[in-house]
């Protein structure tokens, strides 16, 4: 049995357990970092809390198979590597070369490991490659930007998440730099406990919108983290758009003067770290966190969809971020509420082979399903989850995947698309049902009639996504869900998921 030793968990750890733990043997992670070995062991990683540079932690492991040297900081790599090949000079290891190295460390490092992955080199190739691109778009954004003449109202999507959060102060900052007010807005709710507690222990200056809320005190309108105009947000269709800078594809026709969609992004907070380099602008320690957060929330800690621009966006935000703050952040505690709805999907779901379905009902918090099909995720034997509830006469949907065979983006847009708005991400996805014919709903028994025959729809309507071809959207009950669902607008991202 294969034997791999994990020394440190920074930036790339989770990766190596991710991938290890899909293999044959065990692992075992050492880390001073007590956080990470709580959260490893709740995954059910081996995990022990030591320092991986004491000699003494090192002689106690029995001799294993391969060693990842897995930390951020390069001399704490540098140690632990040197520790580990004088312990066991004949195991294979790899090293993690961590983002401040010198050329003395790169030779020290080639020197001593089988294998060294150096960030700094890939980034510095996509750098060479992009630029040229990214200092013309900065410039035109600024003459955009310089062409405003009144006050700029960024919008977000519905219920914004952190990426979006931070993307939109951050291009208030930008715009108040070359002389243009602005506000940060959006329509719904931020109900999430960690976004709330970013909003709130950073002070961020957000306007919420109603749909009844006049437009004429902006004259002009950016989008941040979505790309259309009355999609996944509740502005008009037809609104004249100044700017647009997001990361998702676009599923239509995008309007605006400048238009910057980086599709190779893991955030849109990382095009708009760029953008404040390029205007050589100061990061504020408050925005500076925000984008970071965003940017770990949208590639998950790094592991999905990330590209080299997401690390050096990292890289660059990092001496300007309130570390203390974003702890915080990382860790609000659990509302009673969430725990409740996280329990009714695990009593309530339906399992068939590896796929978790569940209805938890009546929700007033949609942000409690994520965290339900997260945890879904998590019991043994389970590789993809969908979670929903309903919220006066919408349903809700959340959706986790860690199969390698499955896009839930387009599963859910296969399965949905066609009686509501869906779409996301391969791992994670979500989708939004309006159910027109409950409104008219005499009283509870007929209400709970329609709910059951709802909830049987959207679970055979999931199941048999997963099982067709993607991109042919599936028939399950169609006469039903017509007459169940009033269509609404497709949606290109996933950030209601």
């Amino acid at each position: 049995m294969v034997f791999r030793l994990v020394l440190g968990c920074g930036t790339v750890c989770r990766k190596v357990t991710e991938q290890v733990a899909e293999r044959d043997g065990r692992v075992l992670v050492i880390t001073d970092d007590a956080s990470a070995v709580e959260t490893l062991r709740d995954e059910s990683v081996p995990a022990r809390h030591a320092d991986p540079t004491d000699p003494d932690t090192i002689a106690t492991v029995d001799r294993p198979d391969v060693i990842f040297v897995a930390g951020d900081r390069t001399d704490g790599n540098r140690t632990a590597l040197e520790l580990a090949r004088e312990q066991f000079p004949a195991v294979s290891i790899v090293a993690y070369l961590g983002g401040h190295a010198t050329a003395t460390d790169r030779s020290q490092f080639a020197a001593l490991a089988d294998h060294v992955v150096d960030p700094t080199a890939a980034i510095a190739d996509h750098a060479l490659e992009t630029a040229s691109a990214s200092a013309e778009a900065a410039i035109e954004l600024r003459a955009s930007l310089a062409g405003i003449d009144g006050r700029l109202a960024v919008v977000t999507h519905d219920n914004p998440d952190p990426d979006a959060l931070a993307s939109a102060v951050a291009l208030v900052d930008i715009a108040e730099s070359v002389g243009v007010d602005a506000d940060a807005c959006y329509f719904g709710d931020i109900s999430h406990q960690e976004n709330r507690a970013m909003v709130n222990l950073l002070d961020l200056d957000l306007q919420n919108m109603a749909p009844d809320d006049p437009l004429t005190d902006y004259s002009a309108f950016a989008l941040v983290d979505h790309s259309r105009p009355g999609v996944n947000d509740q502005l008009p269709a037809d609104l004249h758009v100044d700017i647009v800078i997001d990361h998702h594809p676009p599923r239509g026709p995008v309007p605006g003067e400048f238009v910057d969609l980086r599709q190779e992004a893991g955030a849109t907070s990382t095009v708009l770290t760029e953008y404040i380099e390029h205007f050589d602008l100061a990061f504020d320690p408050a925005t500076a966190t925000a984008l970071l957060y965003g940017i770990r929330v949208d590639t998950n800690d790094f592991t999905r969809e990330v590209s080299p621009a997401d690390f050096r966006a990292a890289s660059v935000l990092s001496p300007h971020v309130d570390t203390s703050l974003l702890r915080q952040i990382e860790q609000p505690s659990l509302e009673g509420e969430t725990l409740e709805t996280i329990a009714r999907a695990i009593k309530n779901r339906i399992e068939r082979g590896s796929v978790a379905v569940a209805s938890v009902n009546r929700i007033s918090n949609r942000d409690a399903l994520p965290q339900a099909a997260d945890q879904l995720l998590t019991m043994e034997g389970i590789e993809t989850t969908l979670v929903f509830g309903f919220d006066d006469e919408m349903v809700y949907l959340s959706a986790r995947s860690r199969a390698a065979d499955v896009d839930l983006g387009e599963t859910l847009r296969d399965a949905f698309d066609r009686i509501g708005s869906a779409g996301g991400h391969a791992d994670m996805a979500g989708a939004q049902l309006e159910i027109g014919i409950l409104g008219s709903a005499d009283d509870e028994e007929e209400v709970e009639s329609i709910v059951s025959i709802v909830e049987e729809v959207i679970i055979n309507r999931f199941f048999e996504a997963l099982e067709t071809r993607p991109g042919v959207p599936v028939g399950a009950y169609t006469q039903t869900s017509e007459w169940l669902f009033t269509q609404r607008g497709g949606s290109e991202d996933g950030e209601s998921a």
